[in-house]
Parts: structure tokens; sequence; C-alpha cells
């Protein structure tokens, strides 16, 4: 069947003076959406690399063929050839996390369903056939989808919206990665230098319960102040195992989230945390900072605004919620019978429902989304403060170990060395001292990791990252 184009938005005569102006409109702005419904060369992943190089001064990739797939495999080699500071450690998992790789994908996704959204949806056609007795009755119809026709624009603007959230969310996945990797790194050098600290603290330990058990069989010592010190080696020893297990815990977690196999003794991490800085930074400007730099609340703007504009969709299609027309031709009787030409239209009736629910729930699900916008406004207020007050009093504590407990612990220590030489305490008072000036250096590089910790932290809440 040869029907012409121009009757594919065929509607009936009666009804064309009033429809024509509007319909024509819809016509030519659907076509105009198919003539620049394309997909773009960078899936809109040029704007997600843009934001995380202003926001983290990081690059990040997203290969799509073998060449650019080698390219980053050679980068993250690359880094992997000398010991890894935290920066480094980000890097690597902005390139190679793979669940970062899949949040990219999302990007395609939603391109697909905007590029899908600005083409003429397809015509359907009908074909009812009966006959006996050399007479027939066939009914041939083609019909089209003009309440799409009318509503493409609309549903064009709405998908433009789900892409730039999902731009939004890649951000969002680029800073929670990040900020994760940065925190597993300091936790990971930390573990392992506690391993270091235990190790001496089990060899001090150990000295003290052996030099107990000779003195105790040379019968100098009573089996009270053995017990003591075989204790002091007991908890030494499970200490020590216990941050063994924690480095192992710390290490493997920075290999996930960099995207490296597990179990590689190959990837070699900074010896230290880096220095306390001389200062630490003034609060910074919450409001500015959540109005620019939270990249949540960005979402949840451009998913009001979605929701706005689905929301005056469904009031102005509450009543009709079907409407297809389109020619047809009939033929009743013999073949060599002439066609009868004429058009259908399909259009649902709103008797029973008028749309009210729709239009209702709607409403609700738009006062929703202002109303957790609202609440997660003030929530990130407090996020900021919170994590701020978190890394002043992170710096404080770390500051003060360095500058007052590791010195004291010193001082006490070679005091002690002294007394020992002129006979005035015990060994196991001089192993006992040197138990506890180690563990002050453990303590203080715990207090510095929660302080680079808590630093991230801060980053993090400024971005939109609040995740503990």
């Amino acid at each position: 069947m040869n029907i012409p184009t121009m009757w594919i938005i065929a509607v009936p005569p009666v009804c064309w003076r009033r429809t024509a102006a509007p319909l024509a409109a819809a016509v030519l702005a659907t076509l105009a959406l198919g003539g620049c419904a394309t997909f773009s060369k960078d899936g809109g992943f040029d704007s997600v690399a843009r934001e995380t190089r202003n926001h983290l001064d990081k690059d990040v990739r997203w290969p799509r063929t073998k060449e650019e797939q080698a390219k980053v495999d050679g980068q993250v080699a690359g880094l992997l050839r000398h010991a890894l500071s935290a920066e480094d450690a980000v890097q690597i998992a902005l390139l190679n996390n793979r669940s970062l790789q899949a949040a990219f994908e999302e990007l395609g996704i939603s391109e697909a369903d905007l590029v899908q959204s600005g083409r003429l949806p397809n015509p359907r056609f009908t074909l009812r056939h009966a006959g006996t007795a050399a007479q027939y009755d066939i009914e041939e119809t083609l019909s089209f989808n003009v309440l799409a026709l009318l509503t493409a624009p609309y549903v064009h603007e709405t998908e433009k919206r789900r892409f730039a959230q999902a731009q939004s969310s890649a951000v969002a996945a680029v800073v929670r990665l990040a900020n994760d990797t940065r925190r597993a790194f300091y936790a990971a050098v930390a573990a392992r230098a506690t391993v270091h600290y235990l190790e001496q603290v089990k060899t001090a330990a150990e000295a003290g319960a052996e030099l107990a058990r000779r003195m105790v069989a040379a019968g100098n010592w009573n089996i009270l102040d053995q017990a003591r010190e075989q204790g002091f080696y007991t908890d030494a020893a499970q200490r020590l195992t216990h941050a063994g297990w924690a480095e192992d815990s710390t290490r493997e977690k920075l290999l996930r989230l960099m995207g490296l196999p597990g179990g590689q003794p190959a990837v070699e991490l900074s010896q230290t945390l880096p220095d306390l800085p001389p200062r630490i930074e003034e609060l910074p400007d919450v409001e500015r900072a959540i109005l620019e730099n939270r990249v949540d609340l960005r979402l949840q703007r451009l998913k009001i605004e979605e929701l706005s504009h689905d929301l005056g969709l469904t009031k102005a299609t509450r009543f009709i919620d079907v409407l297809e027309a389109g020619p047809t031709r009939v033929l009743q009787g013999a073949s060599s019978l002439p066609y009868e030409h004429g058009y259908e239209i399909s259009l649902e009736i709103p008797i029973f429902d008028g749309g009210a629910p729709r239009v209702k729930r709607a409403e609700a699900v738009y006062s929703q989304a202002v109303d957790r916008f609202a609440q997660a406004a003030m929530d990130a207020r407090s996020q900021i403060r919170e994590a701020y007050a978190a890394y002043r009093a992170s710096f404080d504590i770390a500051r003060q170990q360095r500058d007052e407990v590791v010195p004291a612990r010193k001082a006490i220590a070679a005091e002690n060395l002294r007394r020992y030489n002129a006979s005035l305490i015990s060994v196991f008072d001089l192993l006992s001292d040197a138990r506890g000036e180690i563990a002050s250096f453990d303590d203080y590089i715990q207090s510095v990791r929660d302080f680079w910790i808590a630093k991230s932290q801060l980053d993090g809440a400024m971005l939109g990252d609040s995740s503990p």
C-alpha cells in the first residue's frame, strides 16, 4: 500500500481548522528535534572531566576503545613504578576503578534516552482481512501517535535534564571515590607504621619476659613479677597480631579502590604520612560552598526542575492520555470494487478517570523533592561545620602529640637511661619505659592519620561527599 507521507497526521476535516496551528507547530518542533537528535562525540564526558580537574586537579578517562584502554593502562603502570603518595593512589583509582567506569556508562544510557526522545515515533499499520465466496471485508489503517507528537518537545526537555543529572552523578561518583581512596591510603600507611612500632614493643616485652624467667630460675625474683612481665609480652604479641591483620585489611581495601588485584606486593606505598601543615585552614564560606560546589545539591535541584516540568506535562495531558489518528481504506464486497478511503481516530474518553490521581501524585512527588532539597541544604551546612570541627580538633591533638607528648617521652627515656647506668633503676624499669616511648610514637602516627582523614572528610563535605 502506497500512502502519501502527509496523510500520517490526517485528522477530520471538521476539526482541522481548530487544530491545524498547534499540530503544525508540534510537527515542526518534532522535525527539528529529529534533525538534532544525534549522539555527541564525547558522550557528555568532557564536562565530567573538566569538573574533576577543577575540583580535584586529577584526570579521569572513559576508555571506549582498545587503544584508549591501552593508554590508561600505560598511565597506571607508570604511576606504579615508584612508591605511591596519597594523590598517586587517587589518580590510579580514578583511571582504573571499574565501578567508576560503570558509573560513566550511565552517561551512555542517558544519552541514548535523550537521542531517542528526539526521534519521531514510528507509525502503526493495522490490517483486518476477512472473506467468503469472493466477498471480502478488508480494512487497512496507518495510524500515528498524535499525543506523542504533541508532547515530544516536552519529553525531550525532560531527557535533557536527566542527562545533566547523569553528568552530575558521574562527578559525584568521582568525588566519592577520590575521598574513599585518600582515606584508605592514610589508613594503610598508618597501619603499616603501627606494625613497625609494635614489633619493637614486642621485642622489648620479649626481652623482659626472658630476663624474668632467668631471674626466677636463679632464685632472684618471685613468680608474681615474672607473671607480670609475661603478661606484658603476651599483650604485645596479641596487639602485633591484630595490627598485622589491620595492615592487610587496609591494604586490600586500598587496592580494591585503585582497581588492582589483591595480594600485590609490588604495589609500594610511601613510608610515612605527610607532615602536619604549619597551620590549619580557616572555616570556608559555607553558603558559597553549598551553592557552588555541592554536587549532591545540584543533583537535587536538577531533579526538582525535572519534576516541575513533568508536573506541567501531566496537567496538560490529564484528560487525554491516548490520541492516535491516521488514514484508512476499506473494501467490502468483491475484490474488483474500489476501496473506500477515510480516516480513523483513537481517543481515550475521560469518563471514569479524569487524570486527577496522576496530577495529585505528580504534585506530591514534586513537593517531596522540594522538602528533601530544603533539608539537604540544611544538612550540608551542618556537615561542613561538623567536618571542620573534626579537622580542627584532630590537628590540635596531633600537634600536641608531636610537640609535647613525644618530646616528653624522649626526655623521660633519656633520664631513665642515665639512672639505669647509675644503677638507680632496674633493667625492667628501663624496658617498661622503652615500651611507653615506642607507644607514644605510634599514638602520634595515629593522630596524624586522623588529621589527614579529617581533612579529606572536610574536602568531601565541601563537594557533597559526606560519607564517613
